[in-house]
């Protein structure tokens, strides 16, 4: 059995608490200013997210914009072809305004279960019996 260094499990780790959030972190991304894949990419990188590829912002942005929740336009760019630049919808706003809410209180659950500090010997405490 191989077991994963502490720097494997952290990313690991990290990268599955990326995805169950990154569409509401791109939706308050695009909430803030109009963007391009590659400026939504260095955002996600400036906010402390690590590099976070292009093969999951795309697909990503993809399915928020199948569902209506972002819109996009093609704009000439300075150096080489159009880009397509994202914005939110009304629906998109909607949304995020919605997962900001969930966000708060599912945060502070964890929260409020990470600072539970555990007991020590001698300390009162409920015995959970198994057998009943």
């Amino acid at each position: 059995m191989v077991v994963k260094g502490e720097a494997a499990e952290a990313a690991d780790r990290q990268a599955q608490l990326l995805r169950g959030c990154l569409d509401m972190c791109l939706l308050a991304l695009l909430a803030a200013e109009p963007a391009h894949g590659y400026q939504l990419v260095r955002r996600l990188d400036k906010a402390g997210f690590g590099t976070v590829s292009y093969g999951t912002v795309y697909p990503l942005i993809t399915r928020l914009h199948r569902l209506g929740l972002v819109a996009n336009a093609m704009q000439p760019s300075p150096n080489g072809p159009p880009r397509k630049v994202y914005r939110l919808t009304d629906t998109g706003h909607d949304r995020l305004s919605l997962w900001r809410e969930q966000w708060t209180q599912f945060a502070s659950v964890v929260n409020e279960t990470l600072a539970v500090r555990p007991l020590k010997s001698g300390d009162d405490h409920e015995h959970v019996d198994a057998g009943r």
